[in-house]
């Protein structure tokens, strides 16, 4: 019977403790319950584990773990000392208030019951219900007791902005607060928190956090104004292509060399990045890109007419230099189109730029050779199966380009440290190797004798060379059926 007293008291106890009951002299409650906490991230013994020099022993971890707990509690109990000794606080009051986290950790201090009905909806509903009979207030199972007791300190200050700007903890400290003001309804730390969110910068983490935060805590009409950093115009999908054209058309018409080829690779890298929901994601459209390279392609033309006339008037110098920037502005977008798996159309476009070819070898290679570039890229995007088109297309751009792109080939390989030798050689034997047979044969015949006279400044696709050999006198293959082993039965069927 005694036992059964017992076990009954106890439990009875715990219930008092968690809040199910009220005791007669003490409140206690829990409103960090409705909210969960945050993802918990690992522990710097964790790391510590990882780069010792030694295998851990389960004691040696749990060892570690322990000191790492004293230290981490001794830190939190000075700081939650200091708050402590806020003069807000130091002045004592009629409500003793108790701060309990789910680590242990215990912490009490007098305050007014006047302020904390005031300020907070969840405290005035609590103590109204209580009467005049609690002296004491617990909270339990709270997350972090430190913020805690910081929101408290909140409520007796008359300039609660200037307090959160003092803490000097920036956007994780504030989130803390936001979420602890929120679950206790303390409506003015939360605008005050929120005003201070909107005022200050965000690193790209931070913002995700905000962001999160603010959704899980569902106070979307106060924190609308917080999130108009992130939050996207309807007409801002209606104006992106005009933007992307706006920003790769200065690029390529930049006037700076440096700032040019800094914006470029920093377009180039914002257009590769992917979003978390593709759905979602803004991009330069396919026909802005062609919009361009069409563009381009005129430009280098008219360079190339200019380049080759006999106007004395023009400064060969400018005009020998604006093929060389045309002919880097079409690389560049050609690498956007490839990274974008639609550099197909281009490659057809490519391959019909007879009049271009022409022009080409009566420029001087020191100038025209960036031009061949082009031509070893598309290459390189088709042997790597990255770029996609009929074996008509791909005859066609060699049959253009190819006498080009061997004159070049020296040149690109000296003058050029972005040029990757193996690279465009091995592009452009398996962009041969793609075609019928007898093609192959007629590409790599010549090859062959221009090879023998060019040596180094001619590509090396002896690779190429040798499948064709095996191809075309080793491993003979016949696409005609072979009859000689058919055997036809006939067979009569009763009608």
């Amino acid at each position: 019977m005694g036992g059964e007293s017992g076990l009954k008291s106890r439990e009875v106890s715990a219930m008092i403790k968690q809040g199910f009951i009220p005791d007669p002299t003490t409140l206690s409650f829990s409103p960090s319950r409705t909210f969960s906490p945050p993802p918990s991230s690992t522990r710097p013994s964790q790391t510590q584990a990882q780069t010792h020099p030694h295998t851990q022993t389960l004691f040696d971890m749990m060892s570690e773990e322990h000191k790492f707990s004293d230290d981490k509690r001794r830190k939190a109990q000075d700081r939650l000392s200091k708050l402590l000794r806020e003069p807000a606080l130091l002045r004592g009051g009629d409500v003793r208030l108790t701060v309990v986290g789910r680590d242990g950790l215990r912490v009490s201090m007098e305050v007014r019951k006047s302020v904390l009905a005031e300020k907070s909806r969840f405290f005035a509903e609590k103590l109204r219900c209580d009467g005049a009979v609690s002296h004491s207030v617990e909270i339990s199972d709270c997350d972090d007791v430190e913020v805690y007791v910081e929101a408290v300190v909140l409520m007796h200050c008359e300039d609660l902005k200037g307090r959160l700007r003092s803490m000097g903890d920036g956007v994780p400290k504030v989130l803390s607060l936001l979420k602890v003001s929120a679950a206790i309804m303390f409506d003015l730390g939360v605008v005050s928190c929120l005003e201070y969110l909107e005022s200050i910068p965000w690193s790209e983490d931070e913002q995700e956090e905000v962001i999160s935060q603010l959704e899980h805590l569902q106070i979307h009409d106060s924190a609308a104004e917080v999130l108009q950093r992130v939050s996207s115009d309807p007409s801002t999908a209606d104006r992106a292509d005009d933007i992307f054209l706006n920003l790769i058309s200065g690029v390529l018409q930049a006037k700076d060399d440096k700032a040019r080829r800094e914006m470029k690779a920093l377009l180039s890298k914002l257009l590769k990045e992917n979003a978390p929901n593709d759905s979602s994601r803004l991009d330069v459209s396919k026909d802005t890109l062609y919009h361009l390279c069409h563009k381009c392609i005129s430009s280098l033309l008219l360079c190339l007419s200019e380049a080759t006339g006999s106007d004395e008037r023009l400064d060969r110098g400018v005009v020998m230099s604006d093929i060389t920037r045309e002919a880097d502005n079409i690389q560049w977008i050609v690498d956007i189109l490839i990274g974008k798996k639609i550099g197909e159309e281009f490659v057809e476009i490519w391959a019909e730029q007879k009049e271009l070819a022409a022009l080409h070898s009566k420029v001087p290679t020191v100038y025209r050779h960036e031009i061949s570039r082009i031509t070893a890229q598309l290459c390189i995007g088709i042997g790597r199966g990255h770029i996609l088109v009929p074996k008509e297309t791909r005859f066609s751009l060699l049959s253009t380009w190819l006498e080009a792109l061997y004159e070049d080939f020296g040149w690109m390989r000296r003058a050029s440290r972005a040029v990757d030798r193996k690279l465009v050689e091995d592009g452009l034997s398996q962009t041969i190797l793609t075609l019928p047979l007898l093609q192959q044969q007629a590409v790599l015949l010549n090859w062959f004798d221009r090879f023998l006279n060019k040596g180094d400044d001619c590509p090396n696709i002896q690779k190429a060379f040798e499948i064709w050999w095996r191809r075309a006198f080793i491993r003979q293959y016949s696409a005609e059926p072979d009859n000689s082993q058919l055997q036809i039965t006939l067979s009569d069927y009763p009608s």
